[in-house]
């Protein structure tokens, strides 16, 4: 094989090992195994993926630019800790995009685009009712990302993607409690059945309310993490 040959191997690899880099990083920071407030053990991560530091802190740039780490001088990287105030300032924005992505979708929804969402609706309740939170919340985001796809606006989807890591976190967060949980798979159901009657204006409302009912949860949680 020629040196032409390899350097194309190489530019296909590379954009592979970041984008998988930075996936794993992000779901490392959703599920707790790297902390909020404490700084990024990046000698042993690249031990783990077995790595240089090099594309490492390529990744963590790009965590960096999503909100969920914070790059210091000299000091490292650090899981950023969300407060108080950041729900109250992000929390109103996502649910200003979710009910305008709700209002869109009922607009272009197709038959098939209804049974997706529905399916993943049935796989999120099986989660549910099998106390895996894990899953639940995985699916639940597949289900939020396909209704903004459906809402088919490119903007409202990158400055949705632009933020939805951010408070990843803290929407799995608001379901610790119990309650809440079982307060946002009926919310579910709602959304669903707004979704299959096309009703713009009530998934909208819904959406919106649905993660608004979430911010005092979350911040709920938050406050107590930092006593």
């Amino acid at each position: 094989m020629n040196d032409s040959a390899l350097a194309v191997i190489e530019e296909i690899r590379r954009p592979t090992l970041h984008e998988e880099l930075v996936d794993r990083l992000r779901e490392m920071i959703f599920q707790g195994e790297l902390p909020v407030g404490t700084r990024v053990p990046e000698r042993e991560l690249c031990a783990k993926f077995g790595i240089s530091r090099t594309p490492l802190r390529e990744a963590l740039k790009v965590c960096a630019n999503d909100g969920v780490v914070t790059l210091l001088p000299n000091r490292g990287a650090w899981i950023t800790q969300l407060t108080p105030e950041d729900v109250d300032e992000l929390f109103p924005i996502m649910g200003s995009l979710e009910a305008l992505s709700g209002e869109l979708a009922c607009c272009n929804a197709t038959d098939t685009d209804v049974a997706e969402v529905r399916a993943l609706h049935y796989e999120m309740a099986m989660h549910y009712a099998r106390g895996d939170r894990s899953s639940y919340n995985r699916v639940n985001q597949m289900i939020h990302k396909k209704i903004m796809e459906i809402a088919a606006n490119p903007t409202l989807l990158h400055v949705y993607r632009s933020l939805a890591e951010r408070i990843r976190r803290a929407r799995y967060l608001a379901n610790v409690s119990i309650n809440r949980w079982d307060a946002a798979m009926k919310e579910h159901e709602a959304i669903l059945a707004a979704l299959e009657a096309r009703d713009g204006t009530l998934l909208a409302c819904l959406l919106k309310s649905h993660l608004l009912n979430k911010r005092e949860a979350v911040k709920k949680v938050i406050r107590e993490g930092d006593r």
